[in-house]
Parts: C-alpha cells; sequence; structure tokens
C-alpha cells in the first residue's frame, strides 16, 4: 500500500469531518469558538483513523481467486 496515498486520504477525512462536525455545531447552537474547534477536531480524529484504516482498506469477505487445476 503506498504511504502517501493513505496519509492524503486521511488528511482529506480529517479535514472533512472537522468541516461536517462544525456545521453542524454552528447549526445547532449558532456559535463558534476556537475550543469548540479543538474539541471537534479531537472527535473526528478517530473517526478518520478508523475509517481510513478499516472501512476503506480492510475486505473481511474479500476472496482470493483459486488457481486452476491442471
Amino acid at each position: 500500500m503506498n504511504l502517501g496515498r493513505l496519509l492524503e486520504f486521511f488528511v482529506i477525512g480529517i479535514v472533512f469531518g472537522i468541516a461536517e462536525d462544525l456545521i453542524a455545531v454552528y447549526a445547532s447552537t449558532g456559535k463558534f469558538s476556537w475550543h469548540i474547534l479543538w474539541i471537534v477536531a479531537l472527535v473526528a480524529l478517530p473517526f478518520a483513523v478508523i475509517s481510513e484504516l478499516i472501512v476503506d482498506h480492510y475486505k473481511p469477505f474479500h476472496k482470493k481467486p483459486k488457481k486452476k487445476k491442471r
């Protein structure tokens, strides 16, 4: 697996996770502060890790092709 590609999608996942959480917090409370941004970033980080390492790259039901017998 290419480490650069993994990090690229991880960073994009963090950025989009923070953005969508900030939109949700602002829409529900009407407030924004750097403290809220810090909390949202801490919440988004584990979900970005789970999404990138487990959901996007782990294939639990992926079957390897069988070799043909001669």
